[in-house]
């Protein structure tokens, strides 16, 4: 695939997509949504990838809408755009692979929004987010932000526009662990790597997993969750990473 605003790179298993238009600070144009779209759709399909890490660099990551772009749309005329941000949305967010999202800096409004999709957010300490649709007279992405970090805090960040440092986002949830500027784009692959090589299938259904159970109730989700762990144990992967594991343990108490 050959892109004009992003950068594939991959690296065993680990797909790498790099939002690229520094000059704008990473602003999300239609034909970066496009992009996004079509490369997320095309990752999708590929056995060989079992992690994607979506970023912007060391630097970036997205500033959020192109206003410039924005500015010239009249309401009447406004569903085609909106159907680029769903489409790239969607494409991130029902990617069968875990999608994690390393943040360098900026990640404002559609920026923001972008890694809302991911299904686990690292960041610099030079990271910032804000969900800044309130100050242009637009309604937030609420779901599921509301999910992570509960329906409270959900109506602080949409509500009053405000920008997070990388501290607060991680203290409410929204990111799982900082890392020192410019350590970021290591720390991050080192922990894809790590999940790339667990069992594709089972990363995949543990992903769905964690989308279904939130629209069930507690029965419901128990009897999921047995069913599943039921068609994975005593399967010629689980017994031999048991083996793998088995060995590594006996190894580390000789030393």
């Amino acid at each position: 695939m050959d892109f004009k605003y992003l950068i594939l790179s991959t690296e065993g298993r680990v797909a790498t997509l790099t939002i690229n238009r520094p000059e704008k600070g990473n602003a999300l144009s239609p034909s970066v949504l496009e992009e996004i779209t079509l490369a997320f759709n095309s990752l999708n399909e590929r056995q060989d990838i079992n992690v994607i890490v979506l970023t912007g660099g060391e630097k970036y990551f997205s500033a959020g809408f192109d206003l410039n772009e924005i500015r010239k749309i009249e309401k009447i005329s406004n569903e085609e755009y909106i159907e680029l941000f769903h489409r790239a949305y969607r494409a991130i967010m029902f990617c069968q692979q875990p999608v994690i999202c390393a943040v360098g800096g900026l990640a404002i409004a559609g920026g923001f929004d972008l890694s809302l999709m991911c299904d686990i957010r690292y960041a610099s300490e030079k990271a910032k987010f804000g969900q800044r649709e309130i100050l242009l007279s637009l309604t937030p992405v609420l779901d599921p932000l509301w999910r992570i970090i509960g329906l409270g805090r959900a109506r602080e960040v949409t509500l009053t526009g405000r920008i997070y440092d990388a501290l607060e986002a991680e203290k409410m949830g929204y990111v799982s662990k900082i890392f020192p500027e410019g350590k970021l784009l290591d720390s991050v692959n080192e922990i894809a790597q790590n999940m790339a090589g667990y069992d594709r299938r089972c990363l995949v259904e543990t992903k769905q997993l964690s989308n279904r159970v939130l629209n069930e109730d507690l029965e419901s989700s128990m009897q999921i969750q047995k069913w599943l762990f039921r068609s994975f144990m005593g399967s010629e992967d689980n017994h031999k990473r048991i083996d793998e594991l088995q060995k590594k343990l006996i190894s580390g108490c000789r030393r």
